[in-house]
């Protein structure tokens, strides 16, 4: 894999890893409708930037709309209303560990709808050991009583990371090769179609926000959060495949660990330490690149 790749992979880690911090922020002065909706307007403004600058054009027919109408229901109304609405029952921690699994669905589904994305003991022991990493990881903010906080809440973000495996899979499938741009701004145009249909029938009036730490909360949700995050992230589906670009979810809780140590004077501890080298790990053992076999080798320098 190249440097740029590993380039993407980090900085999306970054944005996407304070994204739960800033949707917490958000939610205490707006509703999680007017916040996934005006959150998609932002991106997707941006994104028509992009698309203009690159002279890039929309698609026009019909099966590949069809296409884009899935990916922006499941890969973007139903995970964002889900994980929003989830984060005002339960902590950010508890959030962050629950989209955390989002990677165990995804070999799972990938495995029976992939030909290239086969489940292997390595892939697989690489997720788990990344996820316990993650568990380690966001242990330390859980409160009393958070591991039997709000079901509701719980299962809610359990169902968003299960629908984004199932949009990460279904684009790898049938979108792969698209320009991200493109795929991107498809997607928040779907999306943002459904949501300012939606959220003046179920949310009412809508009632923009009104302190400005919620206006930077929203635009940086919509500007990075989208715009940037997403045009990162359908690279690294195209690069990577499915299984390995979810992998993002785990960088997650290490990239709040790092910001707290940095910004917030936090000490590191020992599960800080000892939770970002499984995350670590886990990453480096997916992506190891099985030997080949002697005889095959053998063939291969006869060839």
């Amino acid at each position: 894999m190249k440097l740029k790749e590993w380039a993407a992979f980090g900085l999306l880690g970054l944005i996407w890893g304070s994204s739960f911090l800033w949707i917490k922020i958000g939610v205490e002065n707006i509703t999680p409708f007017v916040l996934v909706t005006v959150r998609i307007s932002f991106g997707l403004v941006g994104l028509l930037v992009v698309m203009a600058v690159q002279r890039q054009s929309f698609p026009r027919d019909r099966n590949t709309i069809f296409k884009y109408i899935f990916m922006g229901v499941f890969n973007l109304v139903i995970p964002f209303m889900l994980i929003t609405w989830g984060e005002t029952k339960i902590d950010s921690s508890m959030a962050a560990i629950l989209n955390g699994a989002q990677p165990l669905f995804v070999i799972v589904i990938a495995h029976f709808w992939l030909h290239d994305e086969k489940i292997t003991l390595p892939r697989f022991g690489g997720l788990i050991i990344g996820f316990i990493g993650v568990v380690v990881l966001v242990a330390q903010d859980f409160k009393p009583g958070s591991l039997q906080g709000d079901i509701l809440g719980q299962l809610a973000v359990v169902f968003a990371a299960i629908s984004y495996a199932t949009a990460l899979t279904f684009s790898r499938k049938y979108l792969r090769g698209t320009k991200p741009v493109v795929q991107s701004t498809m997607i928040l145009v779907v999306g943002a179609i459904i949501m300012w249909t939606l959220t003046p029938v179920v949310n009412g009036p809508l009632v923009l926000p009104s302190t400005p730490l919620t206006w930077i909360a929203v635009i940086w949700l919509g500007l990075l959060g989208l715009c940037i995050a997403y045009l990162l992230f359908f690279y690294l589906n195209n690069a990577w495949g499915p299984t390995r670009a979810s992998l993002v979810t785990y960088i997650f809780p290490v990239v709040g660990v790092f910001l707290g140590i940095i910004f917030l004077n936090e000490q590191p501890s020992w599960n800080m330490v000892f939770g970002s080298l499984l995350v670590i790990g886990g990453i480096v053992v997916v992506n190891l690149k099985p030997r080949a076999r002697p005889e095959a080798a053998i063939v291969s320098a006869g060839k």
